[in-house]
């Protein structure tokens, strides 16, 4: 299963002219701010950037994450037994 991104791109000008419509753009996927003609920074929602940067990740989540049903794992089974203790 693929998931498409929908990238929007602004001028900062037009940033600057309509946030609300920047940050409802942002709901959808990342937003290219163009700057002299150049892309200078991206604005994304914060749950985004929380998920990009590795916060509060745990296993759950980690096996949620699209493509990782792709990713091919092999891993040994080790068998784990007691084992002698010096005392001495």
């Amino acid at each position: 299963m693929e998931t498409t991104v929908k990238i929007t791109t602004i001028s900062s000008r037009e940033l600057n002219r309509d946030i609300g419509r920047a940050k409802k753009a942002a709901k959808a996927g990342p937003v290219v701010i163009i700057d002299h003609g150049r892309p200078c920074f991206v604005l994304i929602t914060y749950d985004e950037f929380e998920r990009l940067s590795g916060k509060h990740r745990n296993l759950v989540i980690a096996l949620a994450m699209p493509g990782i049903s792709a990713i091919d794992v092999d891993a040994n089974r080790m068998e784990i037994g007691p084992r002698e203790v010096d005392l001495s």
